[in-house]
């Protein structure tokens, strides 16, 4: 995931527009490293479904990466890709068709030996509600709408939101500046002085980053703004020899692939 705040920049200055200078306060957690599990713990159950989410809970997790989508009838469902072609037993794009037909679709899950669904979002939020914090993936939603069912079940003090362009940004700013923003750093930003430039046009709560994106003085001035760094160490490789590189660099959290194995891991360290 990556969001382009140099676009977002130009956009806002070309319609006078600034951003809040406001850091919103990240929901509490329980652990020293926060764990991310990245479309839950998708390695063992069909990603972005329920079974995934309840299981990545039961691994003690500190957060669920979800992905939001609006299907025709303005339905809110979880899944990563626009289209249900793959994953399901269906075909389409998910913002062509309604609400209850993406639902009835079917995720097969060969290793349970069982078929799972595509959940609403509302079903996240419960399965989540008093258990973990959501890391909401904005990939393509009313942002009103969106805030209005958060509030609705009680969730709006364990949520962050990952937006994904820059009219996304503006209207969460907008509607819900108490909420926490995620933004990844853009790429020519490689010093303290740029890093501080850019946080000050935009006031994320958390960057998210790959292993050593960020030098030891990069790391240094997000901690002193207050502003916390997940590294995203999911990828083919990941295992203790990230994990450990990514201690290391002092930052406070990862999304991961493997959330069961990483919060074995920390707890190994006493790191949990």
């Amino acid at each position: 995931m990556r969001f382009y705040f140099l676009a977002i920049a130009a956009a806002m200055a070309a319609s006078g527009l600034q951003a809040q200078n406001v850091r919103p306060v990240l929901p509490p957690v329980k652990h020293k490293t926060v764990v991310i599990a990245h479309r839950g713990d998708h390695v063992n159950f069909p990603e972005n479904t329920l079974e995934a989410y309840n299981s990545a809970i039961k691994a003690g997790v500190d957060y669920i990466e979800t992905d939001l989508r609006t299907t025709a009838d303005s339905g809110q469902v979880i899944m990563h890709n626009a289209s249900v072609d793959g994953l399901t037993n269906g075909k389409g794009k998910i913002s062509e068709l309604t609400f209850d037909k993406v639902r009835s679709l079917t995720i097969a899950d060969d290793i349970h030996h069982k078929k799972c669904h595509v959940p609403s979002f509302k079903e996240v939020l419960l399965a989540c509600r008093g258990k973990v914090n959501v890391y909401l993936d904005f990939k393509e939603a009313d942002v009103n709408m969106t805030w209005r069912m958060i509030r609705a079940l009680h969730m709006e003090k364990n949520i962050v939101v990952y937006a994904n362009t820059p009219e996304q940004f503006r209207e969460w700013k907008r509607l819900a500046p108490e909420v926490p923003m995620v933004g990844s750093v853009p790429d020519d930003v490689k010093d303290v002085a740029s890093l501080n430039t850019f946080l000050d046009a935009y006031p994320l709560s958390v960057v998210d980053g790959s292993l050593g994106q960020y030098t030891p003085e990069m790391l240094a001035a997000l901690k002193s703004r207050g502003v916390a760094v997940w590294l995203d160490v999911q990828d083919e490789n990941e295992g203790p020899a990230s994990w450990s590189k990514a201690l290391d660099s002092g930052v406070p959290g990862m999304q991961t692939d493997h959330p069961g194995a990483l919060t074995r891991y920390l707890t190994q360290q006493h790191r949990r």
